[in-house]
Formats: C-alpha cells, sequence, structure tokens
C-alpha cells in the first residue's frame, strides 16, 4: 500500500473508531498526580526557542540531527548523521566543512562537553545511519541505525541491525545482535531499528523496530537477551507479505482501514516509558501514539495530527518533569496532550519556518525544557545550515480559565 492511500485510510479510520478520544477515564495504571487541564481550561505550558542553542566548536558543523537524550544530570545528548553534509536529501552538498562527531553531549546551557564516535572498533560496526540514543540512570550511553540493504544507507555498509553500548566517555561495552544479518518479525533481530529507553525496575532495553520490522524489542540491559515482543494493540507482529489482503479496499473500506490498524505502520519511529512504567510507542506510519504496560498488553491510544497536511506525525514523544503533560513530536509542531485522559490540549511550532520543519525525535530534561533535533539540514530560508538540534525553553503556563461553567470535561478519578 503506499504511503497517500494509507494515509488515507488511518484518516478514516481514525474518525471512525477513534475520534471519540479516552477523555472519560484516565490511562489505566497512571498513578494519581495534581491534574492536568482538559480541553478549553488554559494551563498549557509555554515555550520560547532559544536562539542561542546547543554552543558547537566552530571547528566543525552538525549533520542531520537524528535523536536526542537526556540524562540524570540535565545534559543533553545528541545523536547526528555526519553523512548527510555530503548526502543531504534537500539541500546542496557540503565537502567543505568538518563534520562534527555523531554523539555529543552538551551542559543544559549548551556548552559542548565532549564528543565520540563515528568509527568501528572490535566487536562492532558504526551505524551508516546513526537514528537512536538514550542514556540509562547507570550511566550507559545507547545507539543504534536504521540502515538497511541500500536503503538509509550513506556509508554503503552491511545493515546496521545492531544496538551498541558505550560508557559516557564512548568506550564500547556490547553489541546486541551483528551487523549485516536480515531480520524479519519473525525473528529476533532488528531490522532498521528506531528508538531506544531503558527501564530501570526490570533491568531492561526496549528498542523501536520500525522501518524493515513493525514491533517493540525488549532486551536484558546487561546480557543483551532478548526476552519479548510485540506489535500494534499488543498483536503478534507481522511481516508486510504476511498481513491480511487489502485487495478490497475500495469495496469494503472499513474492512481494510481495520486490517491496517491493527499493525503498526512503518516506520514505528521511538519507545518512552513514564515514571509510572507506561510505554508510548510511537507509531509515526498511523499517526498515533499506543500506550503499554512494559509486558505489552495495551492500555490506550491517541491520534495527532489528522488534519495535518504532513504525514511526519506521532515521531517521538516526551513528558513533562511533573509527567501531568505528553509531548508527542510532529511537523512541524510539538503536541501538548493530557498524559491522563491522552487528549490533545495544544501544541507550539518548532520550525525555523513552516516548509522547512525540524522534529525528528525529541526529549524534556528536569526543568521542563523540550529539545527537538531538526528532520532535515536547512536553515530558516531553506538553505544549507542549522544547528541539528533546538532548545525550546520552558517559560511557564498559560492563564488557566473555566469551560463550559463546568470546568471543562473531567476524567473519572
Amino acid at each position: 500500500m503506499n504511503r497517500s492511500l494509507l494515509t488515507g485510510c488511518v484518516w478514516v479510520g481514525a474518525l471512525a473508531l477513534c475520534i471519540v478520544p479516552r477523555f472519560a477515564s484516565p490511562v489505566l495504571g497512571q498513578t494519581k498526580s495534581a491534574p492536568a487541564p482538559h480541553i478549553g481550561e488554559g494551563g498549557l505550558p509555554q515555550f520560547e526557542k532559544d536562539p542561542a542553542w546547543p554552543k558547537l566548536p566552530s571547528k566543525w558543523k552538525m549533520g542531520f540531527g537524528s535523536a536526542v537524550a537526556v540524562d540524570a544530570d540535565d545534559h543533553v545528548w545528541i545523536l547526528s548523521r555526519p553523512h548527510t553534509l555530503e548526502n543531504p536529501r534537500s539541500t546542496s552538498p557540503d565537502s567543505k566543512s568538518t563534520p562534527a562527531p555523531p554523539v555529543i553531549e552538551f551542559d543544559n546551557a549548551g556548552n559542548f562537553i565532549q564528543g565520540w564516535g563515528g568509527e568501528s572498533g572490535p566487536g562492532y560496526q558504526w551505524p551508516s545511519n546513526e537514528h537512536g540514543i538514550t542514556v540509562d540512570s547507570k550511566g550507559f550511553v545507547w545507539i543504534m541505525g536504521n540502515a538497511d540493504g541500500t536503503r538509509n544507507n550513506p556509508a554503503h555498509l552491511p545493515n546496521d541491525n545492531q544496538i551498541l553500548k558505550f560508557t559516557k566517555a564512548g568506550k564500547f561495552v556490547m553489541a546486541i545482535g551483528k551487523s549485516g544479518q536480515t531480520g524479519s518479525n519473525a525473528t529476533e533481530v532488528l531490522r532498521g531499528g528506531t528508538g531506544l529507553r531503558y527501564y530501570a525496575p526490570t533491568n531492561e532495553l526496549f528498542a523501536s523496530d520500525g522501518y524493515g520490522n513493525n514491533r517493540v524489542m525488549v532486551y536484558d540491559a546487561d546480557s543483551g537477551k532478548f526476552k519479548r515482543m510485540w506489535g500494534a494493540y499488543g498483536n503478534k507482529p507481522l511481516d508486510m507479505d504476511a498481513r491480511p489482503p487489502r485487495s478490497k479496499l475500495s469495496e469494503i473500506p472499513w474492512v481494510a482501514v481495520s486490517e491496517v490498524l491493527q499493525q503498526f505502520a512503518s516506520p514505528v519511529h521511538d519507545v518512552d516509558i513514564s515514571n509510572d512504567g507506561l510505554v508510548y510507542v510511537s507509531d509515526r506510519g498511523n499517526k498515533r501514539v499506543q500506550v503499554f504496560t512494559p509486558e505489552g498488553k495495551f492500555v490506550a491510544e491517541q491520534f495527532v495530527g489528522l488534519d495535518s497536511k504532513w504525514y511526519l506525525q506521532a515521531r517521538s514523544t516526551a513528558f513533562s518533569p511533573d509527567q501531568r503533560f505528553l509531548y508527542v513530536g510532529g511537523t512541524p509542531v510539538v503536541y501538548i496532550l493530557n498524559r491522563r485522559t491522552l487528549e490533545v490540549l495544544g501544541s507550539f511550532v518548532t520550525g525555523a519556518s513552516q516548509e522547512h520543519p525540524p522534529g525528528h525525535q525529541i526529549a524534556a530534561d528536569h526543568k521542563g525544557n523540550v529539545y527537538v533535533v531538526q528532520a532535515e539540514l536547512t536553515g530558516a530560508d531553506g538553505s544549507s545550515g542549522g544547528t541539528g538540534a533546538y532548545k525550546f525553553v520552558f517559560k511557564g503556563y498559560s492563564p488557566a480559565t473555566k469551560c463550559c461553567q463546568g470546568g471543562g470535561v473531567h476524567a473519572v478519578q
């Protein structure tokens, strides 16, 4: 199924099946906290772009900002793609600048701390196309790439298909999987992996395996041993050729829509875990976020950006420090949701312009600031440039109001 047809199916399916949102009750399993506002009540987080962040050393130029993570010290880790300087998708090649290292650590103010990575070593292949990064509570840095054959493979290397574990100083620790493998949803092998998240209570690493496969993978963080996987709604993930046929799409559209939505769509773009142990999966291909328990039991879902001309929605998620708000990265905005009910409350624009927006993956720090890595190496006028990453400073909340003489639509406690 082509992208435009799939998008149309999602539009129809979402309106028919999911437009009655999960407003009436909190998402199952969430702990009680100060309530977030509901639609029409105001009180939403407000942000302002920091034009001076980050402070990249002048000797370097950052490529496509692919992923961002915030560690326990509120240091911000950016994973970028040096190869995009010479092989950009929509701008002129830049063969004069010196590419920055793919892994860069900044402090909260944007000051450069260190940079490393880009070279393979004994036991691992550095990704041809960097895609995901996370920093766990033990101080280890995990990265992955999504190169698969000739797709997303600017360095022309064997398939990435590895998760790599390093110390914060860049010393290699462990690899999960082997480069050059060809995986499917029927195997434990990654294929086009996208996002990573560590879950301390079970010492597990969660990975969204999203371009070649469409699933969530879970590994033991010490041994790298595979533990479990699941697809949309907790279903068994299927390869494209094993999914139900869609030949009767024009005759029975509702059946086809239902079939589409029963599986994640390429790509499943990121995975995140809240403080109360709920797993949020960014199903970019279907413009939705699905919520699960760590064991893979489906809890809830919400669609975003169905009325947008951009198909690049639900790319990544992050949480406000108090976990009241869920931020969902889209294009050219970040959506603001009530995390307990999944109501879409508002959004803020992240793009330098509507035609050249950033927004590949997002993260938030403990002060409430949101970080966005850009989706293409373009500046405000569309020319080659930009830093690859942006900081949106938390500036407080919009004025609170009472809606409809009843304080809005409240969740059942």
